[in-house]
């Protein structure tokens, strides 16, 4: 892979590939393979990152207790024990090859905070243009959330999707027990087909209900979301068994092979300089899709060309929602157009938030009032509704809004004229800036393998 382009490639652990799910032992076969792959990687011009779940399950070999405990400060404590020797052992394997490597603990609160965010995304840079990998986990000691599956990065998986967005990164692999997503159950379907290639996880997310180990607070569900997540940024996903670190390299040299060969399908050759010759075209033989074996088994989620990045991915994946705006399609049209949403789009308010926090933005369709002749004619006045409840609500993004709940519910609908008359004040003629409110894509997509009708159900083995 010398010469090539240089990637950035971060890699997700869950629980069960760090330690033995019963005996809590390290497997140290797999984390070998996967350190010697990583600094393969570093070697290769590449930058890498490893998310890193296990810190609880170390802690409970450490302080010999044989189950997961419910009580949550016992946990908090058993990842801050577990922390240190997951650290410790990952410090130890690394210094074999020389490789420094850094810790850097996040929470939901870290990544909500705009400056800690740009605080953290600035750390990233410097370790990695100092050929450092970082080693991300989320700090189990504070945050709650995660432990609890309350709001929850999911053991990781989400905040790895979070930490590639925050790179930039090329391609994303979550490291699992499995090999791939199927069409159906193979253990039960013997014609189960693999699902290679996606190229959107909308029509997967809602079905993939595969738990995690009882180590980790994962499983395959949390896996589609970091997916969705990840790919909306722009990075290529991949699920792969972890008990093959080598699967890594094998898949990145075949995805770059099938880059390159769709950008230059063909290379002509000349009498007088052979093709074989020139530069460009060593460079691209080298990585000639036929010229390589077939990847290991995978599915791979290929980014969205229209990638949603830095503040934007912000605002919709790093904030947790605190309410919900019901705007009108004509809002969301002027939205769409990098307008701000002014309080006439707004139909109903739901939930309890200040000024400054992230709300949904849910888009409905209004009813026609009941004087116009739209309404007689068609027969929609919905009996004093202002909603076509026969049309489904759709969510299209967040906003950071300008008005607290109560204050919106008090100006909705009206003109930005009216609103110091019915407040007092007016800090703003828009309830949320077009600056500080981010929209989602709708499009739906499917599987691209196998060809077969997909029936919207997934399953892994």
């Amino acid at each position: 892979m010398k010469g090539h382009k240089h990637l950035t490639i971060v890699i997700k652990l869950g629980s069960s590939s760090i330690v033995h799910e019963k005996t809590h032992e390290p497997l140290l076969s797999i984390l070998s393979l996967i350190v010697e792959t990583a600094v393969a990687l570093i070697k290769d011009g590449h930058r890498v990152v490893i998310v890193s779940s296990g810190a609880i399950a170390v802690g409970l070999r450490r302080m010999d207790v044989e189950k997961r405990p419910k009580y949550l400060p016992r946990i908090q404590a058993l990842a801050a024990v577990g922390q240190c020797r997951l650290m410790s052992l990952w410090e130890s394997l690394f210094a074999h090859l020389r490789q420094p490597i850094a810790q850097i603990l996040l929470t939901r609160n870290d990544i909500a905070d705009r400056t800690q965010y740009l605080n953290a995304q600035n750390t990233f840079t410097e370790l990695l243009n100092m050929g450092v990998i970082p080693i991300v986990n989320e700090n189990d000691t504070l945050a709650v959330s995660e432990i609890r599956q309350i709001e929850k990065f999911g053991d990781n998986d989400t905040l790895s999707a979070i930490t590639a967005a925050m790179v930039q990164a090329d391609y994303l692999f979550l490291m699992t027990d499995v090999d791939c997503l199927y069409d159906k159950n193979p253990r039960t379907h013997p014609d189960a087909q693999a699902i290679e290639v996606v190229d959107d996880v909308s029509s997967l997310e809602a079905d993939v209900s595969t738990a995690g180990s009882s180590l980790g607070t994962g499983g395959m569900s949390t896996k589609i979301v970091a997916a969705r997540l990840a790919t909306s940024a722009g990075v290529t996903t991949v699920i792969t068994r972890s008990s093959n670190p080598g699967n890594i390299v094998n898949i990145v040299n075949y995805v770059q092979a099938q880059k390159t060969a769709e950008v230059y399908p063909e290379i002509p050759s000349n009498p007088a300089t052979p093709a074989e010759n020139t530069p460009l075209s060593s460079s691209i033989s080298s990585l000639h899709v036929d010229a390589l074996p077939a990847p290991p088994l995978h599915t791979r989620f290929l980014p969205d060309p229209l990638p949603i990045r830095d503040r934007s991915f912000w605002l919709l994946h790093g904030l947790a929602a605190h309410g919900t705006l019901y705007i009108d399609q004509g809002a969301h049209r002027a939205l769409a157009s990098k307008a701000g949403l002014f309080p006439a789009g707004i139909v109903d308010v739901e939930g309890q938030f200040a000024q400054q926090e992230a709300v949904r933005l849910v888009v409905v369709k209004r009813n026609p009032p009941a004087w116009s002749s739209a309404a007689h004619e068609n027969n929609t006045t919905g009996d004093g509704v202002p909603v076509d409840v026969a049309v489904a609500p759709i969510e299209v993004g967040r906003a950071l809004v300008n008005y607290s709940a109560a204050e919106i519910m008090r100006i909705k609908g009206m003109k930005s004229t009216e609103i110091g008359g019915v407040l007092g004040y007016a800090d703003s003629e828009y309830v949320a800036l077009r600056e500080n409110v981010s929209l989602t894509k709708r499009e739906k997509s499917r599987p691209v393998t196998p060809s077969a009708n997909f029936e919207n159900v997934v399953q892994v083995i």
